[in-house]
């Protein structure tokens, strides 16, 4: 509930207010991510305990979104933002505890309560910009999502950075107080501004409602579950250990390469209007770029299948088709994103866009799963093939969806 009622904001001052908030969250949620991944390896944590550490992360990505979704419809996307944060806040705290208290059990329930405030904030952020857009402006739409979801994966790779240096400068809990601030400043901004109600639906959604019913929306989100496996089963776990243990890449290198590549990334994807020449994206559009896409892993294979790891020509050339991955990538991502605004209902979008984003969220799961399990039993390359498929499968789902 807003605290000043009568404050009235216009549509883009409210849209302001929601990118930062988004920013501001996504700043915090790459930071923490590097600085557990750097802490525990201080602790003497292995590579797996390390990575038990996201589990509960990530499935709980898949219940919030289906969730969250109907829950927004019911109580409004401003109070399942401020949720969002105000669970992040609860997570952060929890790693203030003395350093005895930190075992596996514990951070991963730290974990899995930023997993779940990390898809409220995304969810009700993405979900909002469709209250706020009228129906017939759907450039103007395509281009706000463009640029919230671009600007938050800079962002985050941003938070990569910000994360380590905290940790350098002032050592984790003086990382976690630093992050806490920023966030409660944002909760209490979010408090004040957002509109009372946002997305709130006329009629009360059902928990029955959950599972969308929707052909167009059902296919998107088969295709982005596919297309987020494509990159997570390369990205996640394969390509570090890969850079790490065969190129001898120290963390630094690691590290900046991964910030790079999300920052970059992120910066496609607000370009996307312009790079598909301000033509609205549809079904046929998204299949289009997801079938070049599959070309890419397929050919960064065989590259690796007739090149020495020290030839620096080779070198040079894969990490630049890992960034056209990227790019291609960006553009893919960035036209689901607008497809699902678009596509929703406006009373209850967040129904639809729950629903998206737990098939994003199981995606990001599966890639996790098989990043570690395919490179550990046949390599890289066989990562890269499946990743492959994946965007084909992608491609196919997303030639099925009609915008009319």
């Amino acid at each position: 509930m807003s605290i000043i009622p009568s404050l009235k904001l216009s549509a883009l001052q409210q849209y302001g207010v929601i990118t930062a908030n988004y920013w501001s969250f996504t700043l915090t949620d790459g930071a923490l991510r590097m600085l557990v991944v750097l802490y525990f390896h201080q602790l003497g944590y292995g590579a797996l305990d390390i990575a038990l550490l996201f589990l509960f992360y990530e499935f709980f990505g898949v219940v919030t979104n289906l969730v969250g979704g109907w829950l927004g419809a019911r109580i409004g996307l401003n109070n399942t933002m401020n949720i969002g944060i105000a669970l992040q806040l609860i997570a952060l705290t929890m790693l203030l505890a003395p350093t005895h208290w930190l075992n596996i059990p514990w951070v991963m329930a730290a974990q899995a309560l930023s997993g779940i405030a990390k898809d409220l904030n995304k969810m009700s952020a993405k979900s909002a910009i469709k209250q706020l857009v009228p129906h017939k402006a759907q450039g103007k739409l395509f281009k706000w999502v463009a640029i919230l979801t671009g600007s938050k994966n800079a962002l985050k790779g941003l938070g990569f950075f910000i994360g380590a240096l905290l940790l350098s400068l002032w050592g984790f809990s003086g990382a976690i107080v630093a992050m806490i601030i920023l966030l409660a400043g944002t909760l209490f901004s979010s408090l004040l501004l957002l509109n009372k109600n946002l997305g709130q639906s006329q009629q009360k959604a059902k928990f029955t409602q959950l599972l969308s019913k929707s052909p167009a929306i059902n296919a998107l989100s088969l295709s982005r579950l596919f297309l987020f496996a494509s990159r997570d089963v390369w990205f996640v776990v394969a390509l570090p250990v890969f850079l790490s243990h065969y190129w001898s890449w120290s963390p630094a290198m690691v590290g900046g390469f991964f910030a790079a590549w999300v920052i970059a990334y992120g910066f496609i994807q607000t370009l996307t209007p312009t790079i598909i020449r301000k033509r609205l994206p549809d079904g046929k559009l998204s299949a289009q770029w997801a079938f070049a896409l599959a070309v890419i892993p397929a050919a960064l294979t065989l590259l690796i299948s007739q090149a020495s790891a020290n030839d620096a020509l080779f070198s040079v050339v894969f990490i630049l088709g890992l960034f056209v991955f990227g790019a291609v990538f960006a553009v893919n991502s960035s036209m689901h994103s607008y497809l699902i605004v678009r596509l929703a209902t406006h009373d209850g979008t967040s129904l639809d866009v729950g629903f998206y984003y737990m098939a994003n969220a199981a995606g990001r799961l599966l890639g996790t799963v098989l990043s570690g399990a395919v490179f550990q039993w046949w390599g890289l390359e066989a990562c890269l093939w499946v990743s492959s498929g994946f965007v084909l499968i992608a491609a196919f789902a997303a030639g099925t969806v009609k915008t009319q």
